[in-house]
């Protein structure tokens, strides 16, 4: 018989993509920010990427040791969840805050949840929440050029004027990996062309936060005082690094446009009417709890199936 004839199961088509290349492109797109914050902010800087990659490791590494199971740390998620959490906290940040940060991010958030693929919310963004939380002062506490002060956002939130230039540049205080929106941008376009993100979720997050913005934030169509919005803070860093994570976003096309909706709007709740100047985090993480509910709406009806008709009702006179 032809081999033509034999049929294996699915999947028939398979890409040469797999997780740990995935992440390496991931790593590789995060290397200009990162380099940037380094740069920006010195040794310090260095010190907190390369500790918490390193407890995030060592953590899952020890964890699956410890039950017994075949370790994961080649397919390189944890090296990311190190990285990403890392470019997310300020450069002042105590290390022993950072190892606590990223155990959490790992063991709670991603192990005890069954690991890579199973975990309910972006793990860099947990161990960021549970340190707001949990150390609020350090994790809020920015500096630059020697200079404790706020951040462009805070200001921004005061009422004072900021230099959009600079946090273009990223000329500013802030996150170790949130300051220069340019090298960001940078690292979003090399996904882009790798194939690893599209733009559906991070343009509709973008797009729906600076309607938000114009309509809610008191200044109209204020160029500047919309650019200084879109370039502070971590929404750019959020939108195509953390939004995008394939585990915590819909997967549906109709689906990744209402995630995007939901992270404009909460990101925009947050900064315009919360107290305080920042919200991507939260945005991103309460938008990953409502993904199972999203995609329960917006799944695609398989070809051939209508909707059971209930039977019509025979009157007892007919």
């Amino acid at each position: 018989m032809s081999d033509l004839l034999k049929v294996s199961s699915s999947p028939h088509v398979r890409a040469k993509d797999d997780t740990s290349r995935i992440m390496l492109y991931v790593i590789l797109a995060l290397m200009p920010t990162t380099v940037f914050g380094i740069f920006n902010f010195g040794y310090r800087a260095l010190l907190l990427v390369l500790v918490c990659i390193f407890t995030c490791v060592i953590s899952e590494w020890l964890f699956e040791k410890a039950i017994g199971k075949k370790s994961t740390i080649g397919d390189l998620s944890a090296a990311v969840t190190g990285l990403l959490l890392a470019l997310n906290l300020p450069f002042t940040l105590p290390v022993w805050q950072a190892v606590l940060g990223s155990i959490f991010a790992i063991v709670v958030v991603k192990m005890l949840f069954g690991g890579l693929g199973q975990n309910f919310m972006n793990p860099a963004l947990g161990g960021r929440a549970f340190l707001v939380i949990s150390f609020a002062a350090t994790m809020t506490h920015f500096e630059y050029d020697g200079v404790a002060g706020a951040t462009p956002l805070a200001l921004l939130k005061s009422g004072e004027a900021v230099n959009t230039l600079d946090m273009l540049i990223g000329r500013t205080g802030g996150t170790i990996g949130e300051t220069s929106a340019i090298c960001i941008l940078i690292g979003a376009i090399i996904l882009i062309l790798l194939g690893v993100i599209d733009l559906i979720i991070p343009g509709v997050y973008i797009v729906s936060f600076a309607i938000f913005v114009c309509v809610f934030g008191g200044h109209g169509f204020d160029t500047s005082y919309l650019v200084a919005h879109l370039c502070g803070g971590g929404l750019m860093l959020g939108a195509f690094f953390m939004a995008t994570d394939y585990v915590t976003s819909p997967i549906t096309p109709a689906g990744k446009v209402i995630f995007g909706i939901c992270l404009g709007v909460l990101t925009g709740i947050f900064r315009i009417f919360g107290n305080s100047a920042e919200g991507v985090s939260f945005a991103i993480i309460f938008s990953n709890l409502l993904v199972p509910l999203i995609e329960k709406v917006t799944v695609p009806r398989a070809f051939g199936v209508v909707r059971e008709r209930k039977p019509k009702e025979v009157k007892a006179d007919e």
